[in-house]
C-alpha cells in the first residue's frame, strides 16, 4: 500500500516537472498553448524563438489546435527562419524572413483569440508551403514602426509645403535637401505619394500616382524646421489641401503577409492586417482557399490612412474554389483583390516535344510553373488567340527566369518564338460576395481566370475601376480569358473611378492587351454579365468593354451623383471596341445622367441588342 502510495506522488510530481506543451484531449484534438513555451505578452522579449519550439509539436496528421492567449506580442526576424521563394508580383529579394513557417503541415488550428502581432522590419509573419487543411483565425496584424510614412499637411503655399510627420512611428532624414527613411539596415528615398482625404478616408479624386503633387514634385527641397515638422520647398504643380494626408511610399516589396504556396483547403477567417511589408496575403499555386472576415485596412486607432498592404489579396496560378465573403478593404496601395494567372514567353522550339520558356515579369520569376499532367494552351501573341493545348510531361528550371517544358506530344506547328503559354490546369473559380471595396490606390478587383466567377453583393468605392477584367501575355503577362463572369447585386459608389489608373476606363473596364486587334482578331473574353447593379457614377464612363463575345448589361440602375466634377477624357456611358452580341436592357437610368450615348467602335450595330435606342445616342466607329 505504502509502495504503491509513493508510485502515486511520484507519479503526480513528474507531471508537474513536464513543460505543458500539448494536451490530448477526447475527441483526439491536440491542443498547444503557446503559453506552454513560454509565449508571455512583452515588448522586449522577442516572440519568434518561442514559435520555434512550439512548431516542433505539431507534425503528424491529427487534428491540431494552436492556440494564443489574448495580449499584445512582438516579433524580430533575426531568429526567424530564413529560406529562399519566389513569391508572384513580389520583389525578389531573398531570403524571406518567415516568423511562422508551417512545411507540409495538415489538420492544423490557429486560433489566435484576438491576440494582436507586433511585427519589426522587413517579415513575413504566416508562410503555408505545402499544407493542407489550415484554419487561421481572430488575430490582429500590425507593425511597430510601419514600412510607410503618412503627414498631416498642415500648410500649403506656392513656396512650400509643411507636413507633421509621426517619428515616434517614422524615422526620417534628411540628406542632400531629400528625404529619406530607414528600412533595416538600408536608407531608402521617398518615391511616391498618395492623398487621402482627412474626413473620408478617401484618395482625393484625380490625384492618383503622377497626379498627386504633379510631374515636377521631385524638385522639392526638405527642410526640418523643429521636430516631426517638414517644409517642402518647390512650387508643386499640384497641390494637396490642408488637412489631408499624404501617404508616402518607401520601402521594397519583400514579403507576404500571409503566403500561402503548394497547398489545399485554407481558410483564413477573422484576420485583421492593419500592415504588411508587400502584398497583404498572395496564395499561389494553391487549390481551394477562403477568405471570411479578413479586412486589409487602416488601424484607426493609430489615425492610420494607409492599409494592409499593397494587394489586399493576391491569388496568383491557382484552382479549384476560391471564396472571399465578408471581407473589407481600404487604404490599400494597388488593387484590393487579383486573381491572375501567369503567361510565360517561348525562347526557344526544341527537339523532342520541348519548349525553352522564359518569365517575363521581373515580380514573377522562380516558380515552378508547370507540373506533370498541366493542360497548356499556346498562345499566337499578337492576337492573343489560342492554336492548340497540350499536356506536361516534365519541368525542368534552369535559372530563375528560364526552364523547359516537355509534353506529351508535339506542339502546333505555328507555334513560333515570342508566342505565349497558359497554364490552363491552375485557373480557379472565383465567388466574391458581401464585401466591402472601400477607397484603395488603385483599382477594386482584377479578375483574369477561364474558370466560373461570381462577383455578388458587394459594395465598391474603389478610387480606379471598380472591376478590371484584362489579360495579357505583352506588358504584366498576367493571363486568364474569361468564359463565365456573373456581376449582380453589387453597388458602384460615387467615389468609382474618381482618378486615373492603367486600365481605368470605366467603372467596369475590360481592358485585354491585343497587339493586333481587327476585326480578323478572335475575341478574347467571353460570357460577362452584368445585372441588377447600382450604379452611381458622377463622369460619364460606366462600361468599357473590349474583345468580348457576349456581354449583356441588364436590370441595372444608374443613379447620376453630383459629389465630383466629371474629368474623364471617356465621355461615353457605353463604350464596346471590336465585341460582339452585347446586349442592353430593363435598365433605370436617371434623366441627368451623363452621355447617355453608346459608342460601337469596330462594333456593327448588328451585334447591339438593346432596348435605348430612343432614348440614347449611338456612334459607330
Amino acid at each position: 500500500m505504502k509502495t504503491s502510495l509513493f508510485l502515486l506522488i511520484l507519479a503526480v510530481l513528474f507531471s508537474f516537472t513536464q513543460p505543458a506543451t500539448a494536451v490530448d484531449t477526447p475527441n483526439d484534438t491536440l491542443y498547444i498553448h503557446l503559453r506552454d513555451y513560454g509565449l508571455y505578452k512583452t515588448r522586449d522579449r522577442d516572440a519568434v524563438k518561442y514559435i520555434n519550439e512550439a512548431l516542433k509539436d505539431i507534425q503528424g496528421d491529427q487534428p491540431k489546435v494552436l492556440l494564443f492567449s489574448p495580449g499584445e506580442y512582438h516579433f524580430y526576424p533575426y531568429e526567424c527562419t530564413k529560406k529562399t521563394y519566389f513569391e508572384s508580383n513580389t520583389s525578389d529579394i531573398n531570403p524571406k524572413a518567415c516568423a511562422f513557417l508551417f512545411e507540409k503541415v495538415k489538420n492544423l488550428t490557429i486560433d489566435g483569440r484576438g491576440a494582436t502581432l507586433i511585427f519589426h522590419d522587413q517579415m513575413q509573419p504566416f508562410t503555408f508551403d505545402n499544407c493542407q487543411n489550415i484554419v487561421l483565425k481572430n488575430l490582429r496584424i500590425d507593425w511597430e514602426y510601419p514600412l510607410i510614412a503618412q503627414g498631416k499637411v498642415m500648410k500649403v503655399t506656392d513656396q512650400y509645403i509643411e507636413l507633421s510627420i509621426n517619428q515616434k512611428e517614422v524615422d526620417y532624414r534628411i540628406e542632400n535637401d531629400k528625404l529619406y527613411f530607414p528600412e533595416g539596415e538600408n536608407l531608402n528615398p521617398w518615391n511616391s505619394t498618395m492623398e487621402f482625404d482627412n474626413e473620408g478616408r478617401y484618395v482625393v479624386p484625380q490625384t492618383g500616382d503622377r497626379g498627386c503633387l504633379g510631374s515636377n514634385w521631385r524638385d522639392y527641397r526638405a527642410v526640418a524646421t523643429m521636430p516631426g515638422i517638414l517644409r517642402l520647398y518647390n512650387n508643386f504643380e499640384r497641390k494637396p489641401k490642408t488637412g489631408n494626408f499624404l501617404v508616402m511610399r518607401f520601402a521594397s516589396r519583400a514579403h507576404s503577409g500571409v503566403f500561402i504556396t503548394d497547398s489545399k483547403n485554407i481558410t483564413v477567417q477573422n484576420l485583421f492586417l492593419f500592415h504588411a511589408t508587400g502584398l497583404g496575403i498572395l496564395a499561389q499555386f494553391s487549390e481551394d482557399l477562403t477568405f471570411d472576415q479578413y479586412r486589409a485596412i487602416p488601424n484607426l486607432a493609430r489615425n492610420h490612412y494607409f492599409g494592409g498592404g499593397d494587394d489586399g489579396l493576391q491569388v496568383s496560378n491557382c484552382k479549384g474554389l476560391i471564396k472571399v465573403t465578408n471581407c473589407e478593404f481600404a487604404g490599400l496601395m494597388d488593387d484590393p483583390i487579383n486573381v491572375h494567372g501567369t503567361s510565360v514567353q517561348v525562347q526557344e522550339i526544341m527537339e523532342g516535344n520541348k519548349l525553352k520558356c522564359k518569365f517575363m515579369h521581373n515580380q514573377s520569376s522562380g516558380m515552378v510553373w508547370g507540373h506533370k499532367g498541366d493542360r497548356i494552351s499556346f498562345i499566337e501573341n499578337e492576337r492573343m488567340n489560342s492554336i492548340g493545348s497540350g499536356e506536361v510531361v516534365a519541368f525542368q528550371p534552369l535559372s530563375k527566369d528560364f526552364f523547359v517544358l516537355t509534353f506529351s506530344k508535339p506542339v502546333p506547328k505555328t507555334l513560333e518564338v515570342g508566342d505565349a503559354l497558359e497554364n490552363l490546369t491552375w485557373s480557379p473559380d472565383v465567388e466574391i460576395t458581401h464585401s466591402q471595396f472601400k477607397s484603395c490606390r488603385a483599382r477594386g478587383l482584377l479578375v483574369s481566370t477561364p474558370g466560373k466567377v461570381v462577383i455578388e453583393n458587394n459594395n465598391f468605392e474603389s478610387s480606379g475601376s471598380a472591376i478590371l477584367i484584362a489579360g495579357d501575355a505583352n506588358g504584366w503577362f498576367e493571363s486568364g480569358a474569361v468564359k463565365d463572369v456573373t456581376i449582380r447585386n453589387n453597388t458602384f459608389g460615387e467615389l468609382c473611378n474618381t482618378s486615373s489608373y492603367q486600365f481605368c476606363e470605366a467603372i467596369i473596364s475590360v481592358y485585354p492587351i491585343i497587339p493586333k486587334l481587327d476585326e480578323a482578331t478572335p475575341c478574347f473574353h467571353r460570357n460577362i454579365k452584368i445585372e441588377n447593379n447600382r450604379f452611381h457614377p458622377f463622369d460619364y464612363p460606366v462600361l468599357f468593354a473590349r474583345s468580348v463575345d457576349g456581354i449583356t448589361f441588364n436590370k441595372n440602375e444608374l443613379f447620376r451623383s453630383y459629389t465630383f466634377e466629371p474629368y474623364h477624357a471617356r465621355q461615353y456611358t457605353f463604350t464596346f471596341e471590336y465585341c460582339k452580341n452585347v446586349q442592353i436592357r430593363n435598365n433605370q437610368f436617371s434623366n441627368d445622367l451623363l452621355g447617355k450615348n453608346i459608342l460601337l467602335k469596330k462594333t456593327a450595330v448588328s451585334e447591339l441588342d438593346s432596348d435605348v435606342s430612343d432614348t440614347f445616342d449611338i456612334e459607330k466607329l
